[in-house]
């Protein structure tokens, strides 16, 4: 079974390879902390910066474009600032625990890449394992978290041959 569910909305993430990308970062993310992808479920949205600004104006009243968005299905933040939040159980292979949902948008990814001298799908690789992270509850609101979860990607990306993002 797979562990992220894509939903297709912008052609150009579909012609990218999301699907199959999203799927090698999600399992990554979720090894680097010693979870089993069989026992989880994630929805990822393709979409484009019109969409991702309505979403981010309605869920952070910030009517703009961002990278990334996500939506964890519980609240499972830390108790204290650097804190390790409560990481879920798995559910079964038959009924996995939602973790939440994810949504990318292409211009503002593919800018952002572009400006950074990236290749796009190093960049989106990145933000898919940022995204999960937040639906395990990490998060970078002070200078505690922002440095355990930023430590979490850079050694998760290096499992994917990835070069340290910061």
């Amino acid at each position: 079974m797979e562990l992220v569910e894509t939903l297709i909305e912008d052609a150009r993430w579909d012609a990218f390879g999301l699907p199959a990308l999203a799927e090698r970062a999600g399992r990554a993310a979720l090894a680097g902390l010693d979870l089993p992808a069989a026992g989880f479920q994630i929805s990822l949205m393709g979409c484009d910066d019109a969409r991702i600004a309505g979403l981010n104006a309605d869920f952070r009243g910030k009517p703009q474009p961002t990278n990334v968005l996500s939506w964890p299905t519980e609240e499972r933040a830390a108790s204290r600032p650097g804190g390790m939040p409560v990481l879920p159980r798995p559910g079964s292979a038959d009924d996995p625990e939602a973790l939440g949902d994810i949504a990318l948008a292409w211009e503002t990814c593919a800018a952002e890449a572009a400006a950074a001298g990236k290749p796009m799908a190093e960049h989106v690789t990145h933000l898919v394992v940022h995204g999960v992270l937040h639906l395990l509850g990490f998060d970078h609101v002070d200078d505690a978290d922002a440095a355990r979860m930023e430590g979490l990607e850079v050694r998760i990306l290096a499992s994917l041959g990835h070069s340290d993002p910061y």
